[in-house]
């Protein structure tokens, strides 16, 4: 026997619901019941639909004449000046404010829901202002909590830095740090413990001043601060550009049109950010759960699955990072077979991920946002649990019901799909302007860029079914 659910949009056996049912009233499966709303969508038609609008931006973008992209991407509005005056000090107060947040998570409520420190860290930084800084362009080089006290710190010791960067280090130690944090996120039994991250937050803090005071601010935060060098390669796909002290409007993505090459190191980087966000989705799906026998009605929680999730932390960059480099290999191999190295090709055609890893950095954590969020800015008003209400949101309603129900189901789903869809064409994008500066001969270009497509359109696929697929925990 069938029924039809959501307006006839899906036909669905019994068992599935009641299936759905039982998730529905598990407290450890409120993101599967959430999920279930949307299995009831046609979701493989969006699925087929993603997949067909990535390969039509190509065809078409195959057929523009020449540099044409080039001449139109180049424009920019200017807006006003913007001078760097009040960099030090804002920094500054950023800092003052990280030292409120570290003292709340030693001191405040250890609830992770109640206290501002987790709230800010991983809702409020590592979700919302990562798509700020997508859109705005790069506002942490102001609000970063380091650059205030090394200049400071500069100040008192003559501007000395003892020792240097190697320059064959590259961005690996932003990237053993990335992994480092990647791993505590999303494999660490308690990452949002207040007193645990206290210190872990803190440790890092002091650990990279010091590295800052050793190697210098501009050479440790452009190769070794994980935090800044992911925001940076953010910022360049923003509509706002800072040149010097001018700022203008300008196209997604114009930014990257003369960027040099990243190095090996660069292009693991950019690929660890992709391949982290997607197994944070992935680790939760009962297709994953299953692979290890797990029930997903009776989630085990992280401490149980430390070693399964380590591993498939690995092996998910590992994978993502071997298909990009066959990806470049044969596109190569199609174009040019005598032209520059695979490193240096894979270096600047891997800044057509970026666009990706950040549309489904925001679509992924969208539902967090929306709800912790709420909890943040209540948490912020009173972050040592002592009756306070320095902002007036103290006491707010939180309204948790924004993500839940059929109804938010089917505009969560639309907007996330759509921010994937069009991340993906911007990636599309990006790596036609790239290939061009790669092929002067336009066929060529063409051809250099059908297996990395091929990929990309793969992955708008398995993205969006991250999105839709049943998840536990």
């Amino acid at each position: 026997m069938t029924v039809t659910s959501c307006g006839g949009l899906a036909h669905i056996r019994v068992p599935i619901l009641c299936a759905l049912a039982v998730f529905a009233t598990s407290p450890a499966l409120a993101h599967a019941s959430d999920r279930g709303h949307v299995l009831l969508l046609p979701t493989g038609y969006y699925l087929v639909g993603g997949a067909f609008a990535v390969a039509i931006s190509f065809m078409a973008l195959a057929l523009l004449p020449q540099g044409c992209l080039d001449r139109v991407w180049g424009r920019s509005l200017q807006l006003f000046t913007l001078p760097d005056t009040l960099r030090p000090y804002i920094s500054l107060v950023s800092f003052a404010g990280f030292a409120v947040l570290i003292a709340a998570g030693f001191f405040g409520s250890r609830d992770p829901l109640s206290n501002p420190l987790p709230l800010s860290v991983w809702t409020l930084l590592w979700v919302g202002f990562v798509l700020l800084q997508g859109v705005a362009g790069d506002l942490w080089s102001w609000l970063n909590p380091w650059y205030g006290p090394w200049r400071i710190a500069s100040w008192v010791t003559g501007g000395r830095t003892p020792l240097r960067l190697p320059v064959w280090l590259g961005y690996w130690p932003a990237f053993i740090l990335f992994a480092a944090f990647a791993w505590f996120e999303l494999i660490y039994p308690a990452p949002d413990d207040p007193e645990r991250l206290a210190w872990t937050a803190g440790l890092y803090w002091l650990f990279t001043f010091v590295a800052m005071l050793l190697f210098g601010w501009p050479e440790w935060s452009r190769r070794g601060e994980f935090l800044t060098v992911f925001l940076s390669l953010i910022a360049r796909f923003a509509v706002l550009r800072r040149d010097g002290p001018n700022l203008s409007l300008c196209w997604p993505g114009a930014k990257i049109l003369h960027v040099p090459p990243l190095p090996l190191s660069g292009t693991a980087f950019v690929l660890l950010a992709l391949s982290s966000v997607s197994f944070d989705g992935l680790s939760k799906t009962f297709f994953w759960l299953g692979l290890f026998g797990v029930n997903p009605l009776e989630y085990p929680g992280r401490t149980a699955l430390m070693g399964v999730g380590t591993l498939g932390l690995a092996l998910t960059f590992l994978l993502l990072a071997g298909l990009f480099q066959i990806a470049i290999f044969l596109g190569q191999r199609l174009a040019a077979p005598d032209s520059a190295g695979l490193v240096e090709v894979a270096g600047l055609l891997v800044w057509s991920i970026m666009p990706i890893a950040l549309a489904y950095h925001a679509a992924h954590y969208l539902t967090l946002l929306l709800v912790d969020g709420q909890y943040a800015l209540a948490a912020i008003s009173d972050p040592f649990g002592l009756g306070w209400d320095l902002f007036g949101t103290a006491q707010m309603q939180i309204e948790a019901g924004i993500v839940a129900g059929a109804d938010s189901a089917w505009w969560l789903w639309n907007i996330q799909a759509g921010v994937v869809i069009a991340g993906h064409l911007l990636a599309v994008l990006v790596a036609h302007a790239l290939a061009e500066r790669l092929h002067p001969v336009a066929s060529r270009a063409v051809l250099s860029q059908l297996p990395l497509t091929l990929l990309m359109i793969a992955y708008t696929v398995f993205g969006l079914w991250l999105l839709a697929a049943p998840a536990a925990g």
